[in-house]
C-alpha cells in the first residue's frame, strides 16, 4: 500500500464530475486501499478518488471510534432529511475551514470494492462526511457552500472554554 499526494485546490481534477467505475478488480482494491493508507496519513476521516487524482467514483469515510470504514464506489444519493450547520475542512483546502449547511440525514446506494451493492443510512457527523465525499466526486467543492469562514484561532477559543469547564466541574 502506498501514499499518495493529495491533489489541492485549485487543480482542475477537483472540479470535473468523476466517471462511473465499471471494472470491480484488483486496481480498485489497490486504490481503495492506497486511500485508506493517504486519509489516515494526512489525520483526515474522508477522501474522494479526484482527490488523489483518480477520476472515478469512489469514496471513503472512517470516523473512527470503532466503526467500519466506509468504502463508496459509485454511490448515489437516495435521501436527505433534516438540516444543520456545522464546521467543515478538506484535505485538498488546507488550514480552510467554514461553516456549511448540509442534510441531518442521508440514505445512500453504492457498491462495495466487489461490485455487490448495498444501502447505508447514516445521520450527524457521518452523513456530513458522506456528502462531502460525495460531493467531491460531482464536482462540488466545499468552499462553494461556506457560510461563514472561520479562524482556527476558534477552535483554541473553543478548547480553551470546554478546559475552563472542565476545571470548574472538577472543582465543585
Amino acid at each position: 500500500m502506498a501514499i499518495l499526494e493529495i491533489v489541492k485546490h485549485p487543480a482542475p481534477i477537483l472540479t470535473k464530475k468523476c466517471k462511473e467505475v465499471v471494472k470491480f478488480d484488483n486496481k480498485l482494491a489497490k486504490l481503495l486501499d492506497d486511500m485508506y493508507d493517504t486519509m489516515v496519513a494526512a489525520d483526515g476521516i474522508g477522501l474522494a478518488a479526484p482527490q488523489v487524482n483518480e477520476d472515478v467514483r469512489v469514496a471513503i469515510v472512517d470516523l473512527g471510534e470503532g466503526q467500519d470504514v466506509i468504502e463508496m464506489v459509485n454511490p448515489v444519493v437516495t435521501a436527505i432529511g433534516g438540516s444543520e450547520i456545522e464546521v467543515e475542512g478538506c484535505l485538498s483546502f488546507p488550514g480552510l475551514y467554514g461553516e456549511v449547511e448540509r442534510p441531518f440525514f442521508v440514505r445512500i446506494e453504492a457498491q462495495e470494492r466487489d461490485g455487490s451493492l448495498y444501502e447505508l443510512e447514516a445521520e450527524d457527523y457521518e452523513a456530513r462526511a458522506i456528502l462531502h465525499e460525495i460531493d467531491h466526486l460531482n464536482g462540488v467543492l466545499f468552499d462553494s457552500k461556506i457560510i461563514r469562514v472561520v479562524d482556527p484561532s476558534e477552535f483554541e477559543e473553543a478548547d480553551d472554554e470546554a478546559e475552563a469547564i472542565d476545571k470548574e466541574g472538577e472543582e465543585l
